[in-house]
């Protein structure tokens, strides 16, 4: 099973910036479709954006799309998540999901990083 690990979280004034890396543990991490997600306090876990194998295919929600860009390191097994432009909505843990074939839904993923808070004040 890959394993997760999330950095780059913290405390942002809105309209600022953050970038968001997950390391993979998995040798064959370009074997896997990536993505990441977010849970609030009190709130289902909800897609954030997705990154084919090869990044040809990117998707966003539709609440970050033009702030936020997915992008991957098939050679580092990183996978990163430039978040830009910051509200305080965006305040969750974010969390690195992988799995073999791609989709938004957080059921269809099966390896799961620790999460790291991100904190967006007004």
């Amino acid at each position: 099973q890959v394993q997760l690990v999330e950095s780059g979280g913290g405390l942002v004034q809105a309209g600022g910036s953050l970038r968001l890396s997950c390391a993979a543990s998995e040798r064959t991490f370009r074997n896997y479709y990536m993505g990441w997600f977010r849970q609030a306090p009190g709130k289902e876990r909800e897609f954030v954006a997705t990154i084919s194998r090869s990044a040809t295919v990117t998707t966003y929600a539709g609440s970050v799309k033009g702030r936020f860009t997915i992008s991957r390191d098939n050679a580092m097994n990183t996978v990163n998540l430039h978040m830009n432009n910051l509200e305080p909505e965006d305040t969750a843990v974010y969390y690195c999901a992988a799995n073999i074939v791609g989709g938004t839904s957080a059921i269809q993923y099966n390896a799961w990083g620790q999460g790291t808070q991100v904190t967006v004040s007004s």
